[in-house]
C-alpha cells in the first residue's frame, strides 16, 4: 500500500526551483577548490576518497575525472575554473531522483529486501526514514542488520530502520566504507542473507555496490565515487546533491517527489 504523503508531492518544474533556492542544488555551498583538491586525492590514488570502489588504475588523470563531474553532476568542465562558485544541474538531479524512482518501484513491486544507510545522518537521515517507511509499507522488508557491530573505532547502530556510525554517544558524518562492510559482513556470519538492494550515500553505497550488491546512493560534487561508479556501471544510480544544507527539512519535497515518481506515495 502506498503510504501517507506528508509533504505535497512537487511537479518536476517546482522540484527544481525548490533545490535551486534551498542551494540543495544549483549555486551550492561547496567551492570549485574543494571540487577539484578531492578529484585530484582520487586521481592521485587517496583511498579515502575511494568510497570502498576498487578504482584500479582507470581514474588516473584528474581531468578524466572532471569531465564525469560535469556530464553527471553538472560542474563546470572549465579547466581554467579554479576557484570561486561551483554548481550541481538541478536537472540532473531530477532526472537522477527519477532514474532511483524506477529501482525503488522494481523493489516494491517484487518487494525486496533493502538496506537503508547514511553517513550524513545530520542532512539526509529522514531521507532515507522517510523511504523506508514507504518501502515497508509497499511490502519490502528492511534488513535488520546484525547487534554489536563495530568499526573505526566506534559502533554500527540503526536509527528509525537508517544504519549509522556511532561514537561517543553522537551519530557522526563518515565517508568510510567499513560501517557497510561490517553489516555485511555481520550478516554473512550470521548465516543471513545480504540484501537484494541498497540505498545509501558516500563509503556505504561505495562498499555495497563494490560487494555486488544492487545499490543507489546520494552524493556531493566532491565525491567524485559514486559518479565514476554509476558511470562504470558497478553503482546503479547517483543522485548529485549538497547532502548537508542549512535544514534537513529542505529535502522534504525532494523525497516526495522521489517517491511519488516511485509510486510509494
Amino acid at each position: 500500500m502506498p503510504s501517507t504523503p506528508t509533504t505535497p508531492i512537487p511537479s518536476r518544474s517546482e522540484l527544481i526551483d525548490h533545490l535551486v533556492r534551498t542551494r540543495i542544488a544549483g549555486a551550492v555551498a561547496t567551492p570549485r577548490e574543494n571540487n577539484l583538491d578531492h578529484y585530484r586525492r582520487l586521481a592521485q590514488g587517496d583511498r579515502n576518497f575511494w568510497f570502498g570502489l576498487e578504482l584500479g588504475d582507470r581514474w588516473t588523470d584528474e581531468q578524466d575525472v572532471l569531465a564525469v563531474m560535469a556530464e553527471r553532476c553538472g560542474v563546470s568542465d572549465d579547466l581554467e575554473h579554479r576557484s570561486g562558485q561551483d554548481t550541481i544541474d538541478p536537472e540532473l538531479t531530477a532526472a537522477a531522483l527519477e532514474r532511483m524512482a524506477i529501482v525503488l518501484r522494481k523493489a516494491a513491486e517484487s518487494r525486496l529486501s533493502v538496506l537503508l544507510a547514511t553517513g550524513h545522518p545530520g542532512g539526509l537521515l529522514d531521507v532515507h526514514r522517510t523511504t523506508a517507511a514507504a518501502l515497508r509499507a509497499a511490502g519490502c522488508e528492511i534488513v535488520a542488520i546484525p547487534f554489536g557491530l563495530r568499526a573505526d573505532d566506534g559502533n554500527v547502530h540503526q536509527v528509525a530502520d537508517v544504519a549509522v556510525y556511532e561514537r561517543g554517544a553522537s551519530l557522526w558524518h563518515t565517508h568510510s566504507p567499513h560501517p557497510m562492510a561490517a553489516i555485511l559482513d555481520g550478516l554473512a556470519a550470521g548465516g543471513r542473507p545480504l540484501p537484494d538492494l541498497v540505498v545509501a550515500d558516500h563509503g556505504w553505497a561505495g562498499c555495497a555496490a563494490q560487494r555486488g550488491v544492487d545499490a543507489v546512493g546520494y552524493a556531493d560534487s566532491n565525491d567524485p565515487a559514486l559518479f565514476l561508479a554509476e558511470a562504470e556501471g558497478t553503482l546503479q544510480v547517483a543522485v548529485p546533491l549538497d547532502d548537508h544544507v542549512a535544514d534537513p527539512r529542505f529535502y522534504e519535497p525532494m523525497t516526495a517527489y522521489l517517491l511519488g515518481a516511485a509510486g510509494l506515495l
